[in-house]
């Protein structure tokens, strides 16, 4: 929709909304007013009944009140009137006329409480006032006596006056009131529309003309000519403008254009000002040069990593963000780095990272575009922004920035470009740390079972070492050995061999937590790390792996099933040894007490087990 549309639409709006304003109070007015002067007619018509009443009671002609009732109705237009005696009168002088009876609930709700009631009826073609007005008896102090005729008290109901009114027409005198105003409100409104199409439409015109210069502008083009047909201040400013737009396009006009050439595909600049524009890419194309040639020298994927994380906290001065690793293949999300003790995202979101609204759709999520825009965001007071990158098949990041401030967020979402430029030039590099990660866990691995083998133990011993003292962290150290497993090789062949140790390799993995290590460590022998685990929960998994081994059966393809057996030797770190390589020894040394005495069992190190000499 255009300005002038806008324009147009919102004055339309508005004496719309003033002419229905005046009709609603026009028909408020006109009918509070009808009401108002139909009650003060009924209210004359009553004191006159009542001291027609009076004067018929004190001539003694009650007998021809009728026909003065009925002359009171036709002089007064009133189309209905009626009146009833109270029980007082009834009991001391009957019941009256057959036409003096009790019509309705109204009437006996006055008679009962001593107050008029007002009652109006409305249907497609009438409209009818009901007044019911109680007759009270007086003293002579009102001028008339009716306690001296009458056997009650001063204010008590002596009976009821009731009248309708046909007040239709002065609903019809307002419809026609009311439709005059409408018909000229409609016509007033016309010819302000068209008076403000006519003054304003070269102004819009100008305006959209200038508005098409300046989006051309923003892109690095200043070709565009401005023309306009009103005079004056607008003429001049129209040639004013074509004068400077003629002289940035001679200098700034391709500027923007060149140097786009050299940001990293995918990433848009922000839209300032050619002039300004060229200082930011320039900048930005340093900074970044540098960055590439330094990550192009780390040693790991991890360095990266952390190299990314100093830039948004040294360049960017994020100060609340997570950083995670996002398994593309099985959706399985790692976090690389929190300034937090807990990020915003619920913890299922780690396991399947497509409850994560930024790596699902690809695209970037910033919480004030839309409320509760990401149902995996457990946080509910502060605003975020994630930024997805897809690094290659296998792998994707994604960088959480959180803040409870508006502007930290407005910087945030205009930092966005920027940031993806580094994820950009560093992409090359992770790629290749993973692959060479590949390569490396490769070589680390058991090619038959998938588990870690003996070489991976002897590279990260140290550095689980280092943590477990600064985190003061145990490990319970199990050591395996499948029984009379060179009888299997002898007997049946090495395939069913390998079948033995591939499905005890099964049973461990399904039997260990993530945060424990299951290893080959050579031929038929195994070692199990697990971390920070209790007597209890030790015990139990012993027991799981040794009974679920023991279960298990395999063809040997003479018609009977084989089934082996298990032994185990369990130590403690650091209950046991101060090393892992020493409970490691220790665990050997309880496998080697559990095979000596009968095999198939579970052996805990004990200290009497050592031998001396077997320290190292």
């Amino acid at each position: 929709m255009t300005t002038k549309s806008k324009l147009l639409l919102v004055v339309t709006i508005m004496l719309l909304a003033l002419t229905a304003a005046t009709i609603v109070n026009t028909s408020l007015n006109f009918r509070e007013y009808s009401i108002n002067s139909a009650v003060e007619k009924s209210q004359m018509a009553a004191n006159i009944v009542k001291d027609g009443l009076t004067a018929h009671m004190v001539n003694g002609i009650m007998d021809k009140r009728q026909y003065f009732l009925d002359k009171i109705a036709t002089s007064n237009n009133i189309k209905s009137l009626w009146i009833a005696r109270g029980e007082n009168v009834i009991s001391q002088y009957g019941e009256g006329l057959n036409t003096e009876s009790v019509r309705d609930a109204i009437d006996n709700e006055v008679l009962r409480t001593g107050e008029s009631v007002q009652k109006i009826t409305e249907n497609a073609r009438n409209t009818t006032l009901r007044v019911t007005i109680p007759y009270k008896a007086s003293t002579p102090v009102d001028n008339t006596n009716c306690i001296s005729c009458h056997n009650v008290k001063r204010g008590d109901t002596l009976g009821i006056i009731s009248m309708e009114f046909d007040i239709s027409d002065m609903r019809e005198s307002g419809m026609i009131t009311i439709l005059k105003i409408l018909g000229i409100n409609l016509i007033f409104i016309v010819v302000v529309l068209m008076l403000i199409n006519y003054f304003v439409t070269p102004y819009m015109n100008l305006f959209t003309n200038m508005q098409d210069g300046i989006k051309k502008a923003y892109s690095g083009d200043f070709t565009h000519e401005f023309a306009s047909k009103v005079g004056g201040d607008a003429k001049n400013v129209v040639s004013q403008m074509n004068s400077l737009f003629r002289k940035m396009q001679e200098t700034f006009g391709d500027i923007k254009h060149n140097l786009a050439t050299f940001i990293p595909q995918g990433s848009s600049s922000s839209k300032n000002d050619p002039l300004h524009e060229a200082k930011t890419i320039i900048s930005e194309l340093s900074d970044i040069y540098k960055f590439k040639k330094t990550i192009e020298l780390d040693g790991s994927k991890d360095e990266v990593y952390g190299r990314i994380i100093d830039i948004l906290k040294l360049k960017y001065h994020v100060g609340h963000f997570a950083f995670f690793e996002v398994n593309n293949v099985t959706a399985e999300r790692k976090l690389i780095h929190s300034t937090e003790e807990k990020t915003i995202c619920f913890e299922k979101t780690n396991k399947n990272a497509l409850n994560c609204r930024a790596f699902r759709t690809s695209s970037v999520t910033i919480s004030t575009e839309f409320p509760n825009l990401c149902k995996a965001c457990v946080a509910t007071d502060i605003n975020y922004v994630c930024i997805p990158f897809n690094i290659n098949h296998d792998i994707s990041l994604t960088v959480s920035m959180t803040s409870d401030k508006i502007e930290e967020v407005d910087l945030m979402k205009k930092n966005i470009p920027s940031i993806k430029h580094y994820l950009e030039a560093a992409k090359p590099v992770i790629e290749s740390q993973i692959l060479m990660e590949k390569l490396k866990d490769t070589s680390l691995r058991d090619g038959m079972t998938g588990l870690y083998n003996r070489r991976f133990l002897e590279e990260v011993i140290d550095k689980i070492m280092s943590q477990a003292s600064r985190n003061k962290d145990t490990y319970a150290v199990m050591m395996l050995d499948v029984d009379f497993f060179k009888m299997v090789n002898d007997t049946y062949g090495h395939d069913v061999g390998d079948k033995v140790i591939v499905a005890l390799a099964k049973v461990l993995k399904s039997s260990i937590r993530e945060s424990d290590l299951a290893i080959r460590y050579g031929g038929e022998e195994f070692v199990i790390m697990l971390h920070n685990a209790n007597d209890e929960g030790m015990m139990s998994i012993a027991k799981k792996i040794h009974s679920e081994f023991g279960n298990l059966s395999f063809d040997v393809g003479n018609g009977e099933p084989l089934r082996k057996t298990i032994s185990i030797g369990i130590a403690k770190f650091p209950t046991d040894g101060d090393t892992i390589w020493k409970c490691i020894k220790y665990a050997d040394t309880a496998l080697y007490e559990a095979k000596e005495t009968g095999r198939n069992k579970i052996v805990e190190f004990r200290a009497a087990m050592h031998k001396s000499g077997d320290d190292f």
